[in-house]
C-alpha cells in the first residue's frame, strides 16, 4: 500500500471512530432521558423501548461501517434497559443471560461446529488445488462475467436444503470463478444472499419448510407451506430481480461503484478492508483436479441431507417429508459436515494430493477463516436475547392483533411491513414468522382460508426481506463469509436492491389483498419488477456496462 493510500485509509478510519463516538454519546444521552421516564424493567418490557437495542446496533453499523462494536453497544443498551440501569444487573444480564447463554445453547453450538468444519473443508479444497482447478475449468467453459454470475445463481438455487449450507458452499465453489471474471465480492455476496433464504422459503424440502410447518398447529403444515409459495412475492420477485440485473448488465447504488472498480481496476473490494486470508497466497498442491472440489461438495450435500432426515426419524420409519418437517437442522448439518470432512481428508490422503500433516494444518486455518463470522453471529444471537428479554416479540404481536380488526384487505401488506421491521430489528427470520404465523392462523383459521394463506405468505416474505436487509442477520453474515466480503460492504450494497424489491412486494400484497388470487397478483408483481429493472437499466446501464 502506498503512503498516500495508507494516510487516506488512516484518515478514513479516524473519521469513522469520531462519528461512532458522537453517535454513541447521543444514543446514551437518549437512554439516560428514557431512564428518567422508565426507571424499572417492568416499564420497558413489552413496550416500544424493547426495540431500542437492535435499532441502536443497526444504526451504528450502518453509520460507522463497523459491526463488532455496534453489536456490542446494542447488547449493552438492552442489558441497561432490562436491569433498570443497575451496574451489577447490566453486567449479569449482558454476559450470563446473553453471551454465555447463547454460546451454551445446543442449536447455536451446532451451527458454530458446522461453520468450523465447513471452513476446514474449504481450506482443504484450496490447499489441495481443487478450487484453483475448478476455476481454470470454469474459465474455459464460462466465457463472460454474466455467465459467471448466472452460474452462481443457478448453483444457489440448486442448493436449497439450508441457507447456511447454501451461503458457504456456493461461496467456496464460485469465488474462484467470479474472481477470475472480476465480479466484485459485494456482488458475489448479494447473489449468494439472494439465493439463500429466498430460495429456501419457497422450497418444500428444506429446513425452512420444516420450521414453518412446525409453527402451524392443528393443520398440515407442509400442505399450507406449498399453498403459500405463489404468494411469497418477495422471494419470487428477488429471483426475477437477480436474473434481470445480471442479464441486463447494470447495477445501481453503492453496488455500481464496487462493480465499476472490479471491472476497470481489478479491485474486488473497493474499500481498504479485505477480510479473511487470501487462500491464493497459500501453498497449493499441483496435483489438484476439478474432482477434488466437486466430489467433496457432492458428498457434503448428500451427507447433510441424510443427517437432517436422520434427525427427523427417517431411518426409524418416518416418511421423507415428515422427517424433514421434524428434522433438527443444527444437528443434521453437524453430522453431514463431519462425514463430509472425513471423506475429504481420506480422499486427499489416498490420492496423495495432500499429506496427513498438510491435512491437519488446514484445521486451524479453516477455524481462523471462520472467526469473523463466529464473532458476529455470537453478538447477533446475544442481541436477539436482549430483545427477547425485553418482550419485543409480544409487543409486535400485539400490534398485529390490534390491526386485524380493520383494514382487512390491507392486512397482508401491513403484516409484510411488520414482519420486515421485526426481522430487520432482531436479525432473525425464523423467530419472526414463529411469532406472526400462529397469530395469523388464529385470526383466519376457519373464517377465510385464502386470506390466511396470503397473510402467512406475507409473514414469511416480510421475515425474509427484513433478514435480507439486516446487518445483524445470521444469513447476511454467512453470505459475507461465503463471499469473503467485508460485511458492511455487503450490507450497504445489498440494501438498495432489497428495499426496491420490498416496495414492489408491498404493492403486490395490496393487490393480493383485494384480488385474493395469485394468478392476478403475481404476474402484476413480475411486470412491476421487470419494468423497474428496465427503468434502472435505462438510467444506469450505460454507466456500468463494461
Amino acid at each position: 500500500m502506498s503512503k498516500n493510500k495508507y494516510e487516506e485509509k488512516l484518515k478514513d478510519n479516524r473519521g469513522k471512530v469520531y462519528i461512532r463516538h458522537v453517535v454513541v454519546v447521543v444514543l446514551l444521552f437518549v437512554c439516560m432521558i428514557a431512564g428518567k421516564i422508565t426507571t424499572t424493567p417492568e416499564t420497558v418490557t413489552n413496550t416500544v423501548w424493547a426495540l431500542l437495542p437492535p435499532v441502536i446496533a443497526i444504526a451504528l453499523a450502518l453509520i460507522t461501517k463497523e459491526v463488532y462494536s455496534s453489536l456490542f453497544i446494542g447488547i449493552l443498551a438492552g442489558a441497561v434497559l432490562y436491569s433498570g440501569y443497575s451496574f451489577e444487573g447490566t453486567i449479569n444480564h449482558m454476559f450470563v443471560d446473553g453471551i454465555i447463554t447463547c454460546l451454551s445453547d445446543s442449536y447455536n453450538v451446532g451451527i458454530l461446529c458446522f461453520l468450523v468444519m465447513l471452513g476446514i473443508m474449504v481450506s482443504l479444497m484450496n490447499r489441495a488445488g481443487g478450487s484453483a482447478a475448478f476455476g481454470n475449468w470454469a474459465s474455459q467453459h464460462i466465457k463472460s462475467r454474466i455467465g459467471a454470475q448466472i452460474s452462481t445463481i443457478i448453483l444457489g438455487m440448486l442448493i436449497f436444503i439450508d441457507d447456511y449450507f447454501n451461503c458457504l458452499t456456493v461461496g467456496s465453489v464460485m469465488r474462484p470463478v467470479t474472481d477470475k471474471f472480476k465480479v466484485s465480492r459485494a456482488k458475489l455476496a448479494y447473489l449468494i444472499d439472494a439465493t439463500a433464504a429466498p430460495i429456501c422459503i419457497i422450497a418444500p424440502v428444506s429446513s425452512w419448510a420444516a420450521a414453518v410447518s412446525g409453527f402451524v398447529e392443528g393443520r398440515n403444515g407442509i400442505s399450507l407451506f406449498v399453498q403459500t409459495i405463489p404468494y411469497n412475492f418477495y422471494a419470487l420477485l428477488t429471483i426475477i430481480m437477480m436474473f434481470s440485473i445480471v442479464l441486463m448488465d447494470f447495477d445501481y447504488g453503492p453496488m455500481a461503484i464496487h462493480e465499476k472498480n472490479a471491472r476497470e481496476k481489478g479491485d474486488l473490494f473497493t474499500t481498504p478492508d479485505h477480510p479473511y486470508a487470501e487462500e491464493s497466497e497459500e501453498k497449493v498442491s499441483p496435483k489438484g483436479t476439478v474432482y477434488d472440489l466437486v466430489l467433496p461438495v457432492l458428498v457434503l450435500i448428500a451427507c447433510c441431507v441424510l443427517g437432517m432426515i436422520y434427525t427427523g426419524g427417517f431411518f426409524s420409519g418416518e416418511s421423507f417429508v415428515n422427517a424433514f418437517s421434524q428434522s433438527d437442522a443444527s444437528v443434521g448439518l453437524v453430522f453431514g459436515s463431519f462425514f463430509g470432512l472425513v471423506f475429504t481428508i481420506l480422499l486427499y490422503f489416498i490420492r496423495k494430493v495432500l499429506t496427513f500433516r498438510e491435512c491437519m494444518e488446514c484445521i486451524p486455518e479453516g477455524f481462523k477463516s471462520m472467526v469473523p463470522a463466529i464473532l458476529i453471529l455470537t453478538f447477533a444471537w446475544s442481541l436477539k436475547a436482549m430483545t427477547d428479554s425485553l418482550g419485543a416479540k409480544e409487543y409486535v404481536a400485539g400490534l398485529v392483533e390490534s390491526s386485524a380488526a380493520g383494514l382487512l384487505n390491507f392486512l397482508p401488506a401491513i403484516i409484510f411491513l411488520i414482519a420486515c421491521f421485526l426481522a430487520f430489528a432482531t436479525g432473525t427470520s425464523w423467530g419472526t414468522f414463529g411469532i406472526l404465523i400462529p397469530i395469523v392462523v388464529s385470526i383466519f383459521n376457519g373464517v377465510d382460508d385464502t386470506m390466511m394463506i396470503i397473510s402467512m405468505s406475507a409473514c414469511m416474505a416480510g421475515s425474509v426481506c427484513g433478514d435480507h436487509c439486516s446487518p445483524i442477520s445470521d444469513t447476511t453474515i454467512m453470505s459475507s463469509a461465503g463471499a469473503q466480503s467485508d460485511h458492511m460492504n455487503h450490507v450497504s450494497t445489498q440494501l438498495p436492491y432489497a428495499m426496491s424489491c420490498a416496495v414492489i412486494s408491498f404493492i403486490t400484497y395490496i393487490i393480493a389483498g383485494f384480488s385474493k388470487n395469485a394468478v392476478v397478483s403475481l404476474p402484476l408483481g413480475i411486470i412491476l419488477m421487470v419494468g423497474f429493472c428496465m427503468l434502472m437499466k435505462k438510467k444506469f446501464g450505460e454507466k456500468t456496462a463494461a
